[in-house]
């Protein structure tokens, strides 16, 4: 072997250290991308549930809807039942509040309705954008660590793979609770 060969040798394993070490940092970049994510996620999450509560116990509501409300956005913070069902059934029930025939009608002129039904549509929205976010840095995750040498390798580590976050909020988000611009 002449000492070109060596040095062939050598730099195409340098190069293949430094691409395995490039890998392995991108997925754990990724996994930190994703707790950021799921951070703000439940973040939202509370929020919205935070507010659906205040709009349940603000009095400017029926009764019926008030309690169906407060029900779900307490349900929302049970650690007792799976969290995407619970906020599932918040959604629904906000779509049910806001569905009603001439549910802002009813409450115009009442004091602080509208800056209260802002903030509960603000809030969705976030839920539905953070809940697009997560899911996005969970699938780029996945991606990367399905390719084969990530796989060969084990550059994930002991990382439990992420998992997506799926809940009812396509018509809160679009149809039911448009957020206004202004």
């Amino acid at each position: 072997m002449t000492l070109t060969d060596i040095i062939i040798v050598i730099a195409a394993a340098l190069v293949a250290v430094v691409y395995v070490s490039w890998r392995a940092g991108r997925i754990d970049r990724l996994h930190g991308r994703v707790d950021m994510a799921r951070a703000a996620l439940d973040a939202a999450l509370l929020r919205r549930s935070s507010v659906a509560f205040e709009l349940a116990s603000s009095a400017i509501l029926d009764p019926a809807t008030s309690v169906l409300l407060a029900g779900a956005a307490h349900g929302a913070r049970d650690d007792d039942r799976p969290r995407d069902l619970a906020e599932s059934d918040l959604t629904r029930a906000l779509r049910a509040a806001f569905s009603q025939p001439d549910f802002r009608a009813s409450l115009s002129g009442k004091d602080g309705a509208d800056e209260l039904l802002a903030e509960v549509e603000a809030a969705a929205h976030q839920v539905f954008l953070a809940r697009k976010f997560y899911n996005d840095a969970v699938s780029a995750t996945r991606e990367a660590r399905r390719r084969p040498l990530a796989r060969a390798l084990r550059l994930a580590g002991k990382a439990a793979m992420p998992e997506y976050f799926e809940m009812d909020d396509s018509l809160l988000a679009e149809k039911a609770l448009p957020v206004q611009a202004g």
